[in-house]
C-alpha cells in the first residue's frame, strides 16, 4: 500500500494517533468507571460506561489498522491522564470531560483529513463523531437528572437502572 500512500501527509498518521492516545485513556477510565460503579451497587449505571469502554476498545483497533494501512506505526503507549471521580457526580464530571475534549480532536481530524483528502479516514471518524455526541448526550443527560431530581434520588433510581 505504500504506493498508494505516497501523497498522504505525515499529519494524518499524527492526527490518527493522537486519537488513539484518546481512544487508549478512555478505554483505562471508563473501565474503571464501570467497575466502580458495579462495586458500589450501581451495575446498570456501570454497564452503560462498560459499553463505551468496549466502543472506545474497538475504535482504537479501527484507528491502529488505519494507521497499519497508511504505513504509519500506531503509538500504543502515549496514554492521557486518567480523570477518575470519586463519587457518581465526579465520574460523570470526568467523563463528559474527556469525552468533550476526544469530540473536540475528532472535529479538528476530519477538516484535516478532508484537506488532505483521505476520505476513508474521515470517514472513520466521522462515524466515531456520531457516537461521542451520543455518549455526551447520555452523560448530560445523567447530569441534568441529578440536578432537577436531585442526587440522592437519582442514585436510589440508578441502584435500578438498566439499559
Amino acid at each position: 500500500m505504500k504506493g498508494d500512500t505516497m501523497n498522504i501527509q505525515p499529519q494524518v498518521n499524527e492526527t490518527l494517533n493522537q486519537l488513539l492516545r484518546y481512544e487508549l485513556t478512555v478505554i483505562n477510565q471508563y473501565f474503571l468507571h464501570a467497575r466502580l460503579l458495579k462495586h458500589w451497587g450501581y451495575k446498570g449505571l456501570g454497564q452503560r460506561i462498560y459499553k463505551q469502554s468496549i466502543q472506545a476498545m474497538k475504535n482504537a483497533d479501527d484507528l491502529i489498522e488505519r494507521i497499519f494501512l497508511l504505513e504509519g506505526l500506531p503509538n500504543l503507549q502515549d496514554l492521557g491522564k486518567l480523570l477518575i471521580g470519586e463519587d457518581i457526580s465526579e465520574i460523570l464530571s470526568c467523563d463528559l470531560n474527556i469525552a468533550k475534549a476526544q469530540h473536540e480532536a475528532q472535529v479538528k481530524a476530519i477538516a484535516l483529513l478532508e484537506q488532505a483528502q483521505d476520505y476513508v479516514s474521515r470517514a472513520l471518524i466521522e462515524a466515531f463523531v456520531e457516537e461521542q455526541e451520543e455518549y455526551i448526550d447520555w452523560l448530560e443527560t445523567q447530569q441534568e437528572s441529578i440536578q432537577s431530581i436531585g442526587l440522592q434520588n437519582y442514585l436510589q433510581r440508578a441502584v435500578d437502572y438498566a439499559e
